[in-house]
């Protein structure tokens, strides 16, 4: 008898998978949009508040240390009591800390809000991408989770909108676009009520009839009859036999014993060089660009243009992680997008700025939605929102240091060329590390 995890393989796209993906990637969007305004607000902080570098950096990272903090318990909190219970927690963690932010009074009351922010937003990706992959079939797996991700730029082209339309309006611009950032504190509500639980989750818990009646709502979506008599669990194990998991602390060991720690090494080094060239440069290209000369609406129109190019990049990644496999394509859109940083690093006119700001966006998306879909593949389902919450907490760590390594850069005389020639060499040592990660394209989900 095929188990509940073989039912759900072997169905086709539904309406189910279609209101779970969009539901989840509704989050994701307000997730980046918020992560995006802050780029904005930095370049209309630097003008309105006359802040020197080094406070706009942190202003920049500090979001980071909260999210960096925010993966790694909200992996471990997913895998204890669930993904849709702490991707709701996260989504009204955030949203409230956002719209108290628009009150900010000083410097010190934003960076204390802004590490609110990053506790909710930390949390919320890897949670999200694993819930979604957990219930996509095997076959297009990876194509399900990139499109997730792609909900990424559009709340990112959301955070450009805003920054062009809003933010110069007044000097209470930033303040507006900030309050427009609450919006994840009601759409906690439609996630805790309107999307379901993980049956591989439920399962672990010993909650079959959850797990059964999640699995047969599907099966009756495709048209699908289900079987006349259900498992009682999914590999005839006894309830108390599949709820022995390991505790929290040895879940977190246990990713760097075998046969787990040469994926792990590989996946937290592909997400601490992701993180540092992308965070490095898409928060402070704004900010750049008024210090190069341009208007602060200019710097938001092209830097809006450049983030456009983003959407192509997740399509091309959705259909080539199911043709050449997932390393392949990661390490491919770090390749491209470790040529267009030297490329954007060495251009010398605005038309130069924009094609290769647009490839930079095209490429580094398109890596981000690679690694989407092969994070939660590396590990099986009892540790599965742990590794990826761990993983993506390790590559927070690189988003803290890079926004504040870029004055630094900046000062040492290297200019624009030597920031971005850094970005660069940060993903080609990610592109490397791609090819230690396992390439599940197609296969099951691992439950053990």
């Amino acid at each position: 008898m095929p188990t509940r995890s073989d039912r759900l393989d072997a169905l086709p796209f539904t309406r189910q998978h279609r209101r779970l993906v969009l539901g989840s990637g509704v989050g994701w969007a307000l997730d980046a949009m918020d992560v995006g305004l802050i780029s904005f607000v930095m370049a209309a902080l630097a003008v309105q508040w006359d802040l020197s570098r080094t406070t706009l950096s942190w202003i920049g990272s500090i979001g980071f240390v909260g999210m960096a903090l925010g993966a790694t318990l909200g992996g471990l909190l997913a895998d204890r009591i669930g993904r849709r219970q702490v991707f709701a927690l996260t989504l009204l963690v955030y949203g409230l800390a956002t719209g108290a932010a628009a009150l900010s009074w000083s410097v010190g009351a934003l960076l204390v809000f802004r590490f609110l922010i990053g506790l909710g937003l930390g949390a919320e990706l890897p949670v999200a991408s694993t819930l979604v992959s957990e219930y996509a079939p095997a076959r297009i797996r990876g194509r399900v989770v990139v499109a997730l991700e792609s909900f990424w730029a559009v709340g990112w082209v959301l955070a450009a909108l805003i920054g062009y339309f809003v933010i110069p309006l007044s000097d209470d611009g930033w303040r507006w676009a900030l309050a427009l950032g609450a919006l994840p504190t009601a759409y906690a509500l439609v996630v805790r009520w309107g999307l379901p639980e993980s049956v591989r989750f439920l399962e672990s818990k010993g909650r079959y009839a959850e797990a059964e009646a999640a699995v047969r709502r599907f099966e009756e979506s495709a048209g699908v009859a289900a079987p006349a008599e259900a498992p009682a669990d999914p590999a005839g194990r006894t309830a108390a036999t599949t709820t022995a998991r390991p505790r929290t602390g040895r879940r977190a060991r246990t990713l760097w014993g075998a046969p787990h720690a040469r994926s792990t090494a590989a996946l937290w080094a592909v997400w601490f060089g992701v993180n540092f060239s992308y965070y490095g440069a898409f928060i402070w290209i704004p900010s750049l660009l008024v210090a190069d000369g341009m208007t602060l609406v200019r710097s938001f129109g092209f830097t809006l243009v450049i983030t456009l190019a983003q959407l192509p990049g997740y399509a091309a990644a959705a259909v080539l992680v199911e043709v050449w496999g997932r390393r392949a394509t990661l390490s491919s859109f770090l390749v491209g997008s470790a040529v267009s940083a030297v490329l954007y690093g060495r251009a010398d006119s605005e038309t130069a700025i924009v094609a290769a700001g647009m490839a930079l966006s095209f490429f580094n998306l398109g890596a981000w939605g690679a690694l989407y879909a092969v994070t939660p593949e590396v590990y099986p389902t009892a540790l599965r929102a742990t590794g990826a919450g761990a993983a993506a907490g390790f590559g927070r760590i690189a988003s803290v240091l890079a926004p504040l390594s870029v004055p630094w850069l900046l000062d040492l005389g290297t200019g624009t060329t030597g920031l971005f020639v850094v970005f660069a060499a940060f993903f080609a040592v990610a592109a490397g590390a791609a090819w230690g990660l396992p390439d599940r394209t197609g296969d099951a989900l691992s439950e053990s």
